[in-house]
């Protein structure tokens, strides 16, 4: 049994108005907690240290660039670091990352329990929109601020098993999950700001968007026979709401830890990786039962296109 204690730090909301340095107390508190309860590993949700500032539409650079990290460490998140490794705790979370070379990411990362950064994933699958949508009931600007991430779905060996991450809306794409699979993925670290209200469809409310959340996790882990840990930041940002729905989903699927707050919260759950196996030398056996010869327009085309008679 290769066991791994994971804490899944849900963060409630982050106000525009609220720094780094009080955010990163907060996320402090939670590995402090975490620790205390014997994890290996805590996962903190998708842009950790900052609101979900794509619902606010910008057109200067510099105002833009104030949201993104050119460094990782940095001297706000340094404590946060050095706590890690002093309590030997590996920690993921996600920001925005701009690079030396002036790109733009929506990216989280892994670290060791000493705090070296072993794995970085740049968010793949971007929603919403790059210019203001009067239409909506509020922008999602995420296209317009970040590129597609451009580092694949790589998985890394790391704290005795296979890790992956993916950010928010790659967790609703089949392919996320199938080519970490691919990989021998045992664990999907996933952090997300989901609204809990659709800005396009008013009556898709909270409900509904926990069911399709979960439903897509469940059904990544189940199909890749993987752990799952998703972890969101949640409540009400400066009035827009964002909806909690922090799990952990074994490889069978089966949700066996989940937040029951909309603010700061600790869940825990001893996950042990082996039990990924099963899945993955029976039903989902790819070697023996995947037939790639008719999967071809999975990556010859995007949209749809319907047969010709």
């Amino acid at each position: 049994m290769r066991t791994l204690t994971v804490g899944a730090a849900q963060l409630g909301p982050i106000q525009k108005a609220e720094g780094r340095q009080e955010v990163v107390a907060r996320m402090i508190a939670l590995l402090d907690d975490a620790a205390a309860k014997g994890c290996d590993l805590v996962v903190f949700p998708e842009l950790a240290l900052t609101t979900f500032f794509p619902r606010w539409y910008m057109t200067d650079p510099a105002e833009i660039d104030t949201w993104f990290e050119s460094e990782m460490p940095n001297a706000a998140t340094k404590p946060l670091f050095d706590r890690a490794r002093e309590l030997g705790v590996a920690i993921s979370f996600g920001y925005a990352e701009k690079t030396p070379d002036g790109h733009h990411f929506n990216t989280s990362i892994l670290t060791d329990k000493a705090g070296a950064i072993v794995g970085k994933y740049r968010k793949i699958h971007l929603p919403g929109h790059s210019e203001f949508d009067e239409k909506r009931a509020f922008q999602h600007l995420e296209k317009r601020y970040f590129e597609p991430g451009d580092l694949g779905f790589p998985v890394w060996h790391a704290l005795g098993g296979l890790m992956g991450m993916c950010i928010c809306n790659d967790r609703r794409w089949p392919e996320t999950y199938r080519v970490m699979g691919l990989q021998g993925v045992e664990m999907v670290m996933l952090g997300f700001n989901t609204p809990s209200v659709n800005s396009q469809k008013s009556d898709e409310g909270i409900e509904d968007r926990l069911f399709h959340h979960k439903l897509s996790l469940q059904a990544g882990a189940y199909q890749n026979s993987t752990w799952v840990i998703a972890v969101a930041k949640a409540g009400d940002e400066d009035g827009h709401h964002l909806m909690g729905g922090t799990v952990i989903v074994d490889p069978d699927g089966k949700v066996v830890a989940e937040t029951k707050t909309e603010g700061d919260e600790l869940i825990v759950h001893p996950c042990d990786l082996d039990a990924t196996r099963f899945g993955k030398e029976t039903i989902f056996d790819f070697k023996r039962h995947r037939r790639i010869e008719h999967y071809g327009l999975i990556t010859s085309q995007t949209g749809v296109e319907p047969p010709s008679v």
